[in-house]
């Protein structure tokens, strides 16, 4: 299998289809490899339009989700970055080649092992590894300008908003199979948020995320 075709056919046919048009973004998607952070039984599958299973019931979410992930947030050169579910790294090694530097957290000590030979390979240092239970957001004492969290959450709550520097962009997936909405908030005072809906999916729900009604716009 060509994979630079599969990878520039993954771009042209599905990235920019689903509205990716950052330059920073493509550019980003041609150049690391996907293929490198994908297990070698699912190597062809690498590019597809697709989700990949990582085990644990947890999933590789689609190139195009991913390219509208990174886009929303639009991280920058001087930005700290929290990512809420490591997998095997890639949207991770995305997200630090757009900031300063990320922190990502996951639940499964694996994953993390994973990841972190994954990153090594692609020569991306500026990301700190760590492990733990996010589902009711992660409060370790800092500030972060972009929060990416990569499962759904069946209803909204703070846990990740106070996180946030004022102006700090926090994407998060919100609701109940089959249809889910992709929220961007944006924190524009200390106990004020703004909210924009960015697109309709569905992935799977964050291991332990709340269910009972929590914080509301």
């Amino acid at each position: 299998m060509n994979l630079d075709q599969a990878r520039f056919n993954m771009i042209e046919q599905q990235v920019r289809t689903w509205d990716v048009l950052d330059p920073r973004v493509l550019d980003l998607l041609e150049v690391l490899p996907r293929h490198h952070f994908v297990a070698p039984e699912h190597r062809n599958l690498a590019y597809s339009d697709m989700e990949l299973p990582l085990g644990h019931g947890e999933v590789m979410l689609s190139p195009k989700l991913q390219g509208r992930i990174l886009q929303a947030l639009g991280a920058t050169a001087s930005e700290q970055v929290l990512e809420i579910g490591t997998g095997t790294g890639y949207l991770t090694a995305c997200l630090a080649s757009m900031a300063a530097h990320v922190y990502s957290v996951d639940l499964y000590q694996p994953f993390l092992d994973q990841a972190e030979q994954n990153l090594e390979q692609a020569a991306i240092r500026n990301v700190t590894l760590v492990q733990g239970d996010a589902a009711e957001g992660w409060d370790d004492g800092r500030r972060y300008d972009a929060i990416a969290v990569t499962g759904s959450l069946p209803l909204i709550h703070e846990g990740f908003h106070r996180s946030l520097t004022i102006g700090g962009r926090l994407f998060l997936i919100v609701g109940e199979a089959p249809t889910m909405e992709g929220l961007l908030i944006t924190r524009v005072g200390e106990t004020q948020w703004s909210r924009e809906s960015i697109l309709d999916t569905s992935i799977p729900a964050l291991v332990g995320a709340p269910r009972s009604p929590g914080f509301r716009f």
